[in-house]
């Protein structure tokens, strides 16, 4: 009976000691941090950065791609087992945006050996100075429609440059496409209208009609840009989220915003 009893008590301690290692390797299975993401925070040098609503972390097996707030973004993407990433970053674009210091510290952290802690619909990365970038799976912001929208231009795009727009004009150029074809706006200076045509992934521009008023300065050069992308003919049209681009065939275009539906 002694000798059963010592069996039994062998077998419940080897027993336990299966259930730790099962429970062990388990823990290190993290659920793969591939999908989109949208960042709550920054923390770093003891400060907690409050993210802009733009901010995201779109992971994909070798390539990450987002937005610092305002600026878009490409990495290269490593990994080094379950729990770490390698980010080296790429291309990223170089507007003038409102909350900077919010676009220099995500851009900062976001590159090297970072450390995964993930949950179900969280994931933090950690730096090896032990800041954070703190985000969540909430559904990413919905594409806002192309008609009917009221789009205020924030950027000039040639080729792979992109400029934020000159203070004087930003915030006043803006356009509208209406559900009869018809489009409006500002350029900048001068009010307009036009007739458009959708075909597709293609928007084209007919002939416009402008107020007359004269516009020197960076005023009058947004808007002669602006002039000449809207005359040039279709051009290829891309909404994400809140964010529109039109893009002539040679590379000219322009980044818009989405304000409000028109009712």
């Amino acid at each position: 009976m002694r000798t059963l009893r010592h069996l039994t008590t062998g077998l419940a301690l080897l027993g336990l000691a299966a259930c730790g290692q099962s429970a062990q390797s388990g823990s290190d299975l993290l659920p793969d941090p591939t999908g989109s993401w949208a960042v709550e925070s920054l923390t770093t040098g003891g400060r907690t950065l409050h993210a802009p609503a733009a901010a995201r972390v779109d992971l994909g097996p070798d390539e990450a791609t987002g937005n610092y707030g305002c600026n878009g973004f490409t990495a290269r993407i490593a990994r080094d087992g379950a729990s770490v990433l390698i980010v080296t970053p790429g291309q990223s674009t170089t507007m003038a945006c409102e909350n900077m210091e919010f676009e220099t510290a995500f851009a900062k952290l976001l590159t090297g050996r970072l450390t995964l802690d993930r949950g179900t619909d969280r994931l933090t990365l950690r730096t090896a100075d032990g800041s954070t970038i703190a985000m969540n799976s909430k559904p990413p912001v919905p594409d806002a429609p192309l008609v009917a929208t009221h789009w205020t231009v924030d950027s000039l795009i040639d080729g792979e440059s992109v400029s934020s727009l000159a203070p004087e004009a930003a915030g006043r150029t803006r356009f509208t496409l209406a559900a009869d074809g018809a489009a409006s706006g500002n350029l900048g200076c001068n009010r307009f209208s036009a007739p458009a045509t959708v075909d597709g992934p293609s928007l084209t521009f007919g002939p416009l009609t402008a107020t007359r008023m004269a516009c020197a300065g960076p005023t009058g050069e947004v808007e002669r840009a602006l002039t000449a992308l809207l005359g040039s003919g279709p051009l290829a049209w891309k909404v994400q989220g809140a964010s529109l681009t039109l893009t002539a065939p040679d590379g000219k275009g322009l980044g818009a915003k989405a304000v409000t539906a028109v009712e």
